[in-house]
């Protein structure tokens, strides 16, 4: 019975907890604990409570008074109706399942209190906290109302702030209408200021270029013209007048006022300049005056000319006219002067129309002619001539020709040439820059205004070298000469100063013409040379291929600098007359021996001054060299004839019987072989010593004897060996002679006592 009594008191307390339980989520937490208290704990609380408070309380009261089916009459438990049909017992269960795993249930639960009991202690307290309650309201009640009146205080503070808050809002809205009206105010303002600047600038600009100083007037009408404010104010005169043609031209009416004061100014500086840069023209004249020192003056005022030429032509004309005739006179005079003094330190003997290649020494000429060369070989040297195209002479200072008088020095031709044109061609560089740029001139007219000035001079220079042309029969001379045109031209071109290559051309249009006759004057000269007319003949080098081999090498090595194919056309000529004329000569020895002795020592001589000077891998050499050798072979050949001639003549026999498969033929040559046998055994030593002494008798270099005696004991040790395969051979093994012949070995170690040594 306990047991019921326990189990009925805790499904009361569920059913409690669970009307609670729905009423705590729309109350809120102060009667979360509802389920705790009693209904005669605090019945104010209950009475005061909600409607679903009150229902809880009834369900409480009912539960706790009665419970079960005790009741008289039906409570309105809604959800909680366990006899409505909508009523789903699965909700039951999760509920009663929740209550059951609450702590004080589980706890009531389990120690057996008796929860009417319990009820009531809760409802007492409840009473006791309500009471507590109550007296704290009543103690605070004056700071209750206290703070209603500063809520309603504060309420009318808001309102009033709310009020002024929008009064502000309307303030504001009407602000920014403002602010729009001033930023399009501001912005049309700010367009109208940037006009009336850009306005200002520009009339500034005309204003200031109409009107004129009275610094630039005092200036201009009082200042020297060597002063740097003269100069200035110049300059803003010509910026002035050009900028009053400009607006005069647009039609500005304001030009008026200014024009005559302008123009009057303009006069006057037109004035001063003429006279100032007349006078500089002028002190040109004076004699003995270096023009370079007024030029170099001039050029600090070359605005002065574009001043004229802006603003007053007729006078800038009259300035480049008298400029360029004083100027013209002025170079005429001194090149005319320089090139009369300098011809006369030129070499007093000078090749003439007879100073040719194929001219005998021993030629007579007529009483009246002219006293020849002392040597004539001399102009077909070239010696240290060469040195006038190096780097360093060909623009070393020019010669001075009184310094030379006084000190008796003589030059060639070129060196005269090299100075007289290196003086033309640095006056000229010089002359064409300084009108450029004081002129102010480019292109064609510079060309025209600098052939104004030097047209004249640079004539009579050529009239000059054509005269001295026409008598010049110096090869040499002439060719260096254009190789010094050549290098000049070139620096010309470096110095950026075209004008004188039309100067150029005419010189080389004189020069290479005059080049090719001599040449060909002395290609005749060989040709025509008649060898009988010669006189007395020996083996030894011949002066005409002496005057060709120096003659050659000269040009070939001044030609090796800047290669021409007309020197090399024009040399290949005179080569072949050379080697033509060298057979000649060759042909009036009787013996083959002594041709070929004079044509070796004139090749050797030939190709050793060739190979000074040329290169090893020139035409010329390369020619040359092949016909010595070719010479060297024959001679050798010639020269082992006459002691070892039978010997040779049977070696060459009986290769040939073997080589035809002959060899028995050789059985019948016992008798011959024996022979040559023994007496190449007694002889060769004899043979070998005097061949040696005809050999460095015949030939003048010793060098080139000791190469063909060295050539000839090879050759005749080759041909022992020779001999001695040809004895090997079946036919001749049995010979008893054999068992003379010279071992090759020893042969080879006596013969190399003959060489000579130089």
């Amino acid at each position: 019975m306990a047991a019921a009594a326990t189990m009925a008191a805790a499904a009361r307390e569920l059913l409690l907890r669970a009307g609670t339980s729905d009423m705590e989520e729309e109350e809120g937490p102060l009667v979360r604990t509802w389920g705790s208290f009693s209904p005669e704990s605090c019945p104010g609380v209950l009475a005061s409570e909600g409607p679903g408070l009150g229902l809880g309380r009834r369900v409480g009261e009912r539960l706790l008074t009665g419970g079960g089916s005790g009741l008289q009459e039906p409570l309105p438990l809604g959800e909680l109706d366990i006899s409505s049909d909508e009523f789903i017992l699965d909700e039951v269960d999760v509920h009663i399942q929740a209550n059951l795993e609450d702590e004080l249930v589980k706890e009531a639960l389990k120690t057996g209190v008796d929860l009417r009991h319990y009820s009531k202690q809760v409802e007492l307290e409840l009473q006791q906290i309500e009471q507590k309650s109550i007296r704290d309201y009543i103690q605070e009640s004056e700071n209750i109302a206290s703070l209603h009146n500063q809520i309603t205080a504060c309420d009318a503070v808001l309102e009033r702030m709310e009020q002024m808050l929008g009064a502000f809002q309307s303030d504001l809205s009407s602000i920014s209408s403002e602010i729009r009206t001033l930023q399009e105010q501001s912005g049309a303002m700010n367009i109208r200021l940037r006009n009336r600047q850009a306005v200002r600038g520009k009339l500034g600009e005309l204003v200031d270029g109409l009107i004129v100083p009275s610094a630039l007037i005092m200036a201009i009408l009082e200042a020297p013209v060597t002063e740097p404010r003269f100069l200035e104010q110049l300059q803003e005169l010509d910026a002035k007048a050009a900028a009053v043609r400009e607006q005069e031209a647009r039609g500005t009416a304001a030009c008026a006022d200014v024009r005559g004061i302008l123009d009057r100014l303009r006069v006057k500086a037109v004035t001063k300049i003429r006279e100032f840069i007349l006078q500089k023209i002028y002190s040109f004249r004076k004699p003995m005056t270096n023009y370079q020192i007024p030029q170099t003056a001039l050029l600090k005022y070359r605005f002065f000319y574009q001043f004229l030429l802006g603003n007053e032509r007729a006078t800038a004309k009259e300035i480049r006219d008298e400029y360029v005739e004083t100027l013209s006179k002025i170079y005429l005079s001194y090149y005319r002067s320089y090139l009369g003094r300098l011809m006369k330190v030129q070499y007093e003997e000078v090749a003439e129309k007879d100073d040719l290649m194929g001219v005998e020494d021993t030629a007579k000429k007529g009483f009246f002619s002219k006293p020849s060369l002392r040597s004539r070989n001399t102009i077909f040297t070239l010696g240290t001539r060469g040195s006038v195209i190096s780097p360093t002479e060909l623009e070393a200072p020019i010669l001075v020709p009184h310094t030379a008088q006084r000190g008796e020095q003589r030059y060639p031709f070129e060196a005269l040439f090299r100075s007289q044109h290196y003086a033309l061609l640095d006056n000229s560089c010089r002359e064409y820059l300084f009108i450029c740029e004081f002129f102010v001139v480019s292109g064609s007219a510079a060309h025209d205004l600098f052939h104004a000035v030097m047209g004249r001079t640079l004539g009579m220079t050529l009239k000059h070298l054509e005269s001295y042309l026409t008598d010049c029969y110096d090869a040499i001379a002439v060719f260096l000469c254009i190789h010094i045109v050549l290098r000049f031209r070139n620096i010309a071109a470096k110095r950026d100063v075209p004008a004188l290559d039309r100067y150029w051309e005419q010189v080389l249009a004189l020069l290479w013409p005059r080049f090719e006759l001599i040449l060909e004057m002395n290609v005749q000269s060989v040709r025509s040379t008649d060898p009988q007319r010669l006189g007395g003949l020996d083996t030894r080098p011949h002066y005409i291929t002496r005057r060709y081999a120096e003659f050659s090498s000269a040009l070939v090595s001044i030609n090796q600098t800047v290669p021409n194919e007309r020197t090399m056309q024009l040399l290949g000529q005179l080569q072949v007359e050379v080697e033509n004329f060298v057979l000649r000569v060759a042909a009036e020895f009787s013996s083959r021996k002594e041709q070929l002795v004079f044509l070796i020592n004139n090749y050797d001589m030939m190709l050793g001054v060739l190979m000074e000077r040329a290169a090893d891998d020139s035409k010329e050499v390369e020619s040359f060299q092949q016909l010595l050798n070719a010479r060297t072979q024959e001679f050798i050949e010639e020269l082992l004839s006459p002691p070892f001639g039978g010997l040779v003549a049977f070696v060459k026999e009986a290769e040939a019987l073997i080589e035809r498969g002959q060899a028995e033929r050789l059985r019948g040559e016992e008798a011959r072989v024996t022979q040559l046998i023994r007496g190449f055994g007694s002889s060769w030593k004899s043979s070998v010593e005097s061949l040696s002494q005809d050999v460095m008798r015949s030939f003048t270099n010793f060098r080139n004897g000791t190469s063909i005696i060295q050539g000839a004991l090879t050759q005749l040790i080759q041909l022992y060996h020779r001999f001695h395969r040809v004895l090997s051979q079946p036919q001749l093994r049995a010979l008893p002679a054999r068992a003379e012949l010279i071992n090759i070995h020893h042969l080879m170690v006596e013969l190399k006592k003959h060489k000579p040594n130089f």
